[in-house]
Order: structure tokens, then C-alpha cells, then sequence
């Protein structure tokens, strides 16, 4: 198994690469929110995969450092990644957490932090949306270079 991110493998402009996919990701997740297409949470995430998974295009799974050891956690990251990679669901590992509950809104004051280790995107306005073909294109050559789930980093603003 390679270990090595997309960013390590494709070259001189893989930094400007890494940042442009980055970027494009945050854009798909804040257009998708207003309009009801994410899903957030293992959990949720299993569920909405069970009943429409033609309707999901993208699975995010994410983690930080500490929870790398996490073995149910990544049990259930591999039952995920099979049934996307089955159903054609292009499918990213997201590091920095803080950076994507940001993106996804924050944990309001008195509520329960959310289960960020899972986010789907469905289908809406956002399938015709550069930023998502931007993403899309970086999974499928990722995929050609045998990285069957790439890592991107959410960079901190």
C-alpha cells in the first residue's frame, strides 16, 4: 500500500496542486450546505449511504493525528471505503478537523460537538460545479496513481 500523498508523487506544482484542490473542496462544501446536501457524522453518513448511494458524490473521511490509532474508528473507515469505491463515490481522507467544522459551521455554544470523522455530499446544484469537477479530477488521478483514497490538508485561515 502507498503511503505517499498526491502531493508527494505529482511533481513541481504540487504544492499550488494541493492548495487549488483545497480550496475547490472548501468551495463545494459551503455551496452544498445552504441547500441540504451534506451529511455529517459516521453514523448518518452509513444510513444516507444505504438508502440513495446513487445520489452521493463525494465521501470525506477525516481525522487528526491522535486518532490514527483509533482501530474501531478505522474499521469503520475501511467498511466505508469499500462500499464507495463498489458504488463509484470518489472518496478523500481530510486532515485537520478543526479547519473542516469551521467549514461546516463550528459547534454552536451548549451544543454537542459533531461527528466530523465522516461528511457526504449529495447531489444538487453542486454536480455541474467546477470546484466539485476540480475535486473530481484529482481523485481519478490520484486512482491512476494506484492512491485509492488521497489525503488533502484543509489549510488554516
Amino acid at each position: 500500500m502507498c503511503n505517499m500523498t498526491f502531493e508527494e508523487t505529482s511533481g513541481e506544482n504540487s504544492t499550488e496542486r494541493m492548495d487549488s484542490v483545497s480550496k475547490a473542496l472548501e468551495e463545494v462544501i459551503t455551496s452544498a450546505l445552504p441547500q441540504g446536501c451534506v451529511t455529517v457524522g459516521v453514523y448518518e453518513a452509513a444510513k444516507s449511504l444505504n438508502v440513495d448511494p446513487d445520489n452521493v458524490v463525494l465521501c470525506l473521511l477525516a481525522t487528526d493525528e491522535e486518532q490514527v490509532e483509533d482501530v474501531a474508528l478505522q474499521i469503520h473507515f475501511t467498511l466505508i471505503q469499500a462500499f464507495c469505491c463498489e458504488n463509484d463515490i470518489n472518496i478523500l481522507r481530510v486532515s485537520n478537523m478543526r479547519r473542516l467544522a469551521e467549514i461546516l459551521g463550528g459547534v454552536k455554544p451548549g451544543e454537542e460537538p459533531m461527528d466530523l470523522h465522516c461528511v457526504l455530499v449529495t447531489k444538487s446544484t453542486t454536480c455541474k460545479d467546477p470546484a466539485l469537477s476540480k475535486v473530481n479530477r484529482f481523485c481519478r488521478d490520484s486512482r491512476i496513481l494506484d492512491q485509492w483514497v488521497p489525503i488533502i490538508n484543509l489549510p488554516d485561515r
